[in-house]
């Protein structure tokens, strides 16, 4: 069994789902902002980049809205999704 030391000297055990899905949440979206800042960088680097096809527009919605909901889901009632609704 894998365990997860909290800073109160509290032991969790990994085998609670709850927290097993967190941290599945956790690197999904870990691994989503690393090749964000990857694409970012190669358009700052690279200018004919900067064209987007329409079908990865449309796949960086669907990623933005799932990160939303994860958001959404361990802080509710925040201004993020309605913020984040204003940019393209």
């Amino acid at each position: 069994m894998h365990l997860l030391y909290c800073p109160h000297n509290d032991v969790i055990c990994m085998q609670d789902p709850e927290i097993k899905e967190m941290l599945a949440d956790l690197i999904w979206l870990n691994a989503l902002i690393a090749t964000e800042l990857i694409q970012v960088t190669r358009t700052v680097f690279d200018p004919q980049e900067i064209t987007t096809p329409q079908t990865c527009l449309m796949e960086h919605n669907a990623l933005r809205e799932t990160a939303l909901s994860l958001a959404e889901k361990y802080r509710p009632g925040t201004m993020l999704a309605q913020h984040l609704g204003k940019h393209q």
